[in-house]
């Protein structure tokens, strides 16, 4: 049984299949429109969600399949009523495919190693791979050599950059991660664990960028988090001083939502290097791609 919960999980080859499998969609969608017929997707989202709801709940029923929305409180996945491996295996008598989005990664992963359901991991306080896939995506339709890509991730050491991470150390492409100092200490030895010769540590956004294709942000504060550590990025907000200091042409990359004036200017989210909306565009064909890989016999 497949599951997708974590990028490092997978070899270089198997990434490739995925991505392959999401640009052969994107180019002929009618071809793959009964890929998933009579299977049903199963969505258990307990923090909010637009780009993920929408790209796997769209992009099941392009690919002829069902698509049931729960909620944890409501079939009592949160442990209360009963143990979520039972809600779990009674979920198997009806669905083909589980994703889940929470806060708790410990659970999808143990759930998982149940191998009742093919589980997707759509997000947990720990990684984010499906939008990392996308992202990835995105950059190898901007760059034909994507290899010798360049990128630079200004911000915090959160769940996005974890799977940028495991998709370096895969690939090996050129990976600046500048943070504050106040936050990367605390992050320190998981990064050293990851560390290669083309992964880059900086403290100075201006500096980081330097020779970059790509310049990558999100929100300094996540869904659910409620330290306040806001008061340590003065200076990160990705403006059109630290886009020009990039190489020419680079292009900012952000996941969305995004808090505009915060970790980025609206000159830079709306600008024509921006490329959100193809990242956005790009999740659904990751997510069918995703699909058909993990309910593959």
């Amino acid at each position: 049984m497949k599951h997708f919960i974590d990028i490092n999980n997978f070899k270089k080859t198997e990434i490739d299949e995925i991505i392959s499998l999401a640009k052969k969609i994107k180019k002929n969608p009618k071809k793959y429109s009964s890929s998933c017929k009579n299977k049903t997707l199963g969505l258990i989202f307990e923090k909010q969600s637009l780009r993920t709801r929408l790209s796997f709940n769209v992009g099941m029923q392009k690919l002829g399949g069902f698509v049931l929305e729960m909620q944890s409180k409501d079939i009592g996945f949160d442990n209360k009523r009963e143990k979520a491996e039972d809600v779990l295996n009674v979920l198997s008598q009806y669905i083909d495919c589980l994703m889940i989005r929470n806060n708790n990664h410990k659970q999808i992963v143990n759930l998982s190693k149940e191998n009742i359901l093919p589980i997707i991991n759509g997000l947990t306080e720990y990684s984010h791979p499906c939008q990392i896939l996308g992202d990835f995506l995105t950059l190898q339709e901007k760059f034909k050599n994507y290899n010798n890509v360049s990128i630079a991730w200004i911000g915090d050491y959160n769940n996005v950059l974890r799977s940028l991470i495991h998709l370096q150390n895969i690939y090996n492409f050129k990976l600046n991660i500048i943070i504050p100092n106040q936050i990367f200490k605390n992050y320190k030895n998981e990064f050293l664990k990851c560390k290669n010769k083309n992964m880059k540590y900086f403290d100075d956004p201006f500096e980081g960028v330097k020779k970059s294709n790509c310049v990558m942000t999100d929100v300094w504060v996540s869904m659910g988090e409620t330290n306040n550590k806001t008061k340590y990025f003065k200076n990160f907000t990705v403006n059109k001083n630290i886009m020009s200091n990039a190489s020419n042409n680079a292009i900012f990359m952000h996941c969305l939502p995004a808090k505009r004036g915060k970790e980025v200017t609206s000159d830079v989210l709306d600008g024509k290097n921006s490329v959100v909306l193809q990242q956005a565009k790009n999740r659904m064909y990751i997510q069918q791609a995703i699909l058909i890989y993990v309910l593959k016999k």
